[in-house]
């Protein structure tokens, strides 16, 4: 039989960590041709280039895309990104196009894929934020024929959204198995590469809310001012490029010439893992506070509306932009220890994901989507 042809979309360092594990058991498999189409972030010198983590990997078809120049507004990124997508399934010809989270990338190619008929599987559809990610979140899954979430809550959300209960599976969040595989690099290899003095140290990642942009810049400013007052060590990561990654970007250079910090661009994703178990607590609105640091047992102390809702887990501590309520939170989390809690999977995902891949009933869906109606007592009064 002609092996089927399955193509993973990444446009970030993050999504890249959450599909490595997928992308791995397929690359490394007989029934299936592997590709992967890398855009977005990682084709940005300003961010690390990270196309080059992708290469490193060995895997056999890689295509990259640039779809965007530094500053690029998302609605660009969104065509740009649908043009050059569009012209690549049109030569590849697959049979299945894989995206994950909320990514402008990852909408593009599902709606590239619903239109010429190709099956298009969501990974982690069903959560909630705070921000216009949930809306592209949702959007992604509207336009996604079969989904891979992270757990029952994600499930019960895509059904309530109308999607079928046969086209959703539960596989727990892929980046657990990275984290519990027992192979990420030593915390000495780790500072040593990144040239890390710190002995002990805090993680500090925030991205830009956009829908919050009149209020940025006073934001951030108090944000890094209370990391000042902290007078505790900081490896400090650049934000992704959505609008108002400048504005962000500009205060953290200001921090290059305290030895307190250390200013990355990005980290490979192992590398960043080890650093996370090891640190104090992290701080920021990345979501590596709410998903990873807890699989850890690491306190987060989550700032602003993010990711507002997508996790009630004892270890993060949500705060507003306010100077004392941030110092407060960074005081308490010196006093409490966290269990490590397994709320988006126990590291097993590629291994349910594969599974179900090989079953020739996922093959057959339709591509022809119906919204499923809930038991809702509909009135025929008209108002």
């Amino acid at each position: 039989m002609k092996k089927k042809k399955i193509v993973f979309l990444t446009g970030t360092r993050a999504d890249f960590g959450k599909l490595k594990a997928l992308i791995k058991k397929v690359e490394n498999s007989n029934e299936f041709e592997c590709h992967v189409f890398v855009t977005g972030m990682h084709m940005l010198e300003k961010y690390g280039l990270t196309l080059d983590e992708v290469r490193n990997e060995g895997y056999q078809n890689i295509y990259p895309f640039i779809n965007q120049s530094n500053n690029t507004d998302m609605d660009i990124i969104l065509s740009n990104t649908i043009l050059g997508f569009s012209n690549y399934v049109k030569e590849l010809k697959p049979d299945l196009i894989i995206v994950h989270g909320d990514r402008i990338e990852a909408l593009a190619a599902a709606i590239v894929g619903t239109i010429n008929n190709i099956l298009v599987s969501h990974i982690e559809g069903g959560e909630i934020s705070g921000t216009v990610d949930e809306i592209i979140r949702h959007a992604i899954t509207k336009m996604s024929h079969t989904h891979f979430v992270a757990n029952e809550k994600a499930r019960q959300r895509l059904i309530q959204m109308g999607e079928h209960e046969e086209n959703i599976y539960i596989i727990g969040s892929p980046d657990i198995d990275v984290m519990l595989s027992g192979e990420l690099p030593s915390l000495s290899e780790v500072k040593e590469h990144y040239e890390i003095p710190f002995k002990k140290y805090s993680i500090f990642c925030h991205h830009p809310v956009t829908t919050e942009l009149d209020n940025l810049e006073t934001d951030i400013k108090n944000v890094i001012s209370v990391l000042h007052k902290s007078k505790k060590n900081y490896v400090v990561i650049y934000p992704n490029n959505d609008p108002g990654s400048d504005i962000i970007l500009k205060e953290i250079l200001k921090l290059e010439v305290n030895k307190k910090f250390r200013i990355l661009p990005s980290m490979r994703f192992e590398y960043f893992l080890t650093l996370l178990k090891n640190c104090e607590f992290i701080i920021g609105n990345s979501s590596s506070g709410i998903r990873e640091a807890g699989v850890y047992g690491i306190p987060t102390i989550n700032i602003g509306t993010r990711q507002h809702k997508r996790s009630e887990n004892k270890s993060i501590i949500n705060t507003n932009t306010n100077v004392n309520e941030i110092l407060n939170a960074i005081q308490s989390v010196k006093n409490n220890s966290f269990e490590k809690t397994y709320e988006f999977g126990k590291g097993k995902s590629a291994f349910y994901f594969f599974e179900i891949l090989k079953n020739e009933k996922f093959w057959k869906k339709s591509y022809q989507k119906q919204f499923v109606d809930q038991q809702i007592d509909f009135k025929d009064d008209v108002i």
